[in-house]
């Protein structure tokens, strides 16, 4: 196990090196807690996300139809940190996401609140509802290609005042910069929409 993490720690290292990237900043002191992965609007975010992990020992867990998690390449995804989310159950994915968390004394989950990469015009809200039913914080995590830099930004406990806790998410990342900035989905979600109308 130990073999294994220098192994991608140097990995990770060379990754980085090679393309010019560099990870940034504190580490949270949560143990459990949810990572938005953003701006994602190429693959490229993915390899580059893992890299940091690995340099930094992170152990990132990500969801995944149950579907991709099959022999051969169940063992990759799993190594890689895949948990496989069966949707033919009447649990929610938000409720099988928030049993994981009490499941585990040491759990990241990351997920691509933009989804598929710039297709949409809002965010996905699974990460702020796992969240709030896990009680566990939301992690900032980011890419920034202007720069070159990627780190782990500031803890958000979702308050269910679903505006103020996005006017905070929107101010994060209002300075970072996609891979392809036009394919970048301003951090909104749906509720604040309902939320408005709600006399």
């Amino acid at each position: 196990m130990a073999e294994c993490r220098v192994v991608k720690k140097s990995i990770g290292r060379a990754v980085l090196r090679l393309s010019g990237w560099a990870f940034e900043g504190p580490m949270p002191a949560a143990r459990r807690y949810v990572l938005i992965a953003a701006p994602h609007t190429s693959n490229w975010d993915f390899v580059y996300m893992m890299a940091m992990a690995w340099v930094t020992g992170v152990r990132l867990s990500w969801m995944g139809k149950a579907s991709l998690f099959v022999f051969p390449f169940g063992i990759v995804f799993r190594a890689l940190g895949g948990i496989p989310i069966r949707r033919d159950r009447r649990t929610s994915l938000v409720e099988q996401c928030a049993q994981r968390f009490g499941e585990r004394a040491d759990l990241v989950l990351a997920v691509p609140a933009e989804g598929t990469r710039g297709h949409g015009t809002t965010w996905r809200s699974g990460f702020y509802h796992i969240a709030r039913r896990a009680e566990v914080p939301v992690v900032l995590g980011y890419l920034d290609y202007a720069r070159r830099r990627g780190g782990l930004g500031p803890e958000l406990r979702p308050s269910g005042d679903v505006r103020a806790d996005m006017d905070f998410v929107r101010a994060f990342y209002a300075d970072k910069t996609a891979r392809f900035p036009e394919r970048f989905i301003t951090p909104r979600l749906a509720e604040e929409a309902e939320e408005a109308g709600k006399p």
